[in-house]
């Protein structure tokens, strides 16, 4: 498998170490951006159309223009066919404010398009996740957002990795479960499915919302509901959902360890893999 990262910048394809963003690029001197991260399933982007849709919010939050898609679509058509088929990949587009002052003004040059993409080896079939002492604030004004604005999940991954979890789970700032770095978690509690609302100031993942709607549609109740975050010291059942995770069972949590997967999260994976294979853009 290739790990070249297939690059377009504003109108270009450019190699993975030339430079190609201004230095004074709001997207780099304050975090000032958005970006959303898509599966590529043999050459073709999974759930396109919702993605762009969830960029449209992102960007009306962050209070910049919405997504130009004919000129974001210039730039996925690049990446794409750059070299042999992806068969299995991360597509990543980013837009951010544009050249601006330093500082948090915003200038007035337009917004930076930057689109990616790679192959990538699928996730483990279960995995290990780690609770972090820090928290997600529902009252922050990019709560909910899929912003470029990650430090907080880098130290948050970083602590996880140390205590043996491949991903971290936050809880919010009114102790709350809310989700992790880069996923949705479910649990089963009492055998009902259950997530966290969006109203926990979790992002809305494409994930998430498919897997609930697939859940339904094969008869598994989901409840959306707002959890402790001890929920996770007694879950019988959990997993992860993301854009290249898709379904992933917990088979521990902080070394508790959990069935993975267990009946509920079979079926659920079970319905997510035939639903999403019959539906490139659902």
């Amino acid at each position: 498998m290739s790990n070249e990262v297939r690059i377009w910048v504003n109108g270009s394809l450019v190699g993975e170490d030339q430079p190609a963003l201004a230095a004074l690029d709001h997207g780099i001197t304050v975090g000032d951006g958005a970006f959303e991260t898509c599966k590529i399933v043999d050459g073709e982007v999974f759930a396109a159309d919702r993605h762009l849709a969830r960029m449209d919010r992102t960007l009306a939050g962050l209070g910049l223009p919405s997504v130009d898609r004919e000129r974001l679509q210039q730039g996925i058509d690049a990446v794409l066919a750059a070299g042999e088929q992806i068969t299995f990949g991360r597509l990543r587009y980013t837009i951010t404010g544009g050249p601006g002052p330093l500082g948090s003004d915003r200038g007035d040059q337009g917004q930076t398009y930057i689109v990616t993409a790679t192959e990538v080896t699928p996730f483990a079939d279960t995995t290990a996740v780690a609770t972090v002492p820090w928290t997600r604030n529902s009252r922050a004004a990019t709560a909910g957002l899929k912003t470029t604005s990650y430090a907080d999940n880098v130290i948050a991954l970083a602590h996880a990795k140390s205590q043996g979890g491949s991903e971290a789970i936050f809880a919010n700032d009114r102790d709350e479960l809310c989700e992790g770095t880069g996923s949705n978690i479910f649990v089963v509690v009492d055998g009902v499915l259950r997530t966290p609302p969006l109203e926990s100031a979790c992002l809305a993942g494409i994930t998430r919302e498919l897997a609930i709607e697939y859940a339904r549609e094969v008869g598994i109740d989901v409840v959306e509901e707002t959890m402790p975050f001890t929920v996770l010291e007694s879950a019988e059942e959990a997993f992860l959902t993301s854009s290249t995770r898709d379904v992933q069972p917990i088979h521990a949590i902080d070394g508790r360890s959990l069935a993975a997967p267990g009946p509920i999260t079979t079926r659920m994976r079970e319905a997510f893999a035939k639903a999403s294979a019959s539906d490139l853009n659902p």
